[in-house]
């Protein structure tokens, strides 16, 4: 996304393993703690408020890994939104089919 966002700045391409790294703790440890702090203006909004949470956790990166540098909330927010949509899209294309295979019946049957 950094290539494509001029507010994204990321050094080198270990550094991209950092942040991706990083922000897959940072979901799993503070996320759900933020959404349960902000439940009540999430429902309000319909869930639109998720993207802020989001931005606040690709803040939290950056702070914490140097080579990594959103330039504000909102490239942090749009960031947060192109990520949604590219691992959206990149599960659909990988997902397996979750429909078994049926053996056709046998006469009788």
């Amino acid at each position: 996304m950094a290539h494509f966002l001029p507010g994204v700045h990321v050094d080198t391409f270990f550094t991209a393993i950092w942040v991706a790294v990083a922000l897959g703790i940072f979901n799993f440890l503070v996320k759900p703690f933020l959404i349960i702090l902000t439940l009540p203006i999430t429902i309000i909004t319909l869930g639109f408020f998720l993207l802020v949470v989001n931005a606040l956790i690709i803040q939290l990166a950056d702070y914490f890994i140097s080579g990594f540098q959103v330039d504000g909330l909102w490239w942090a927010i749009l960031f947060s939104l192109l990520l949604s949509l590219l691992q959206s899209l990149l599960f659909k294309m990988l997902k397996e089919d979750p429909k078994p295979h049926r053996k056709p019946r046998a006469e009788g049957e």
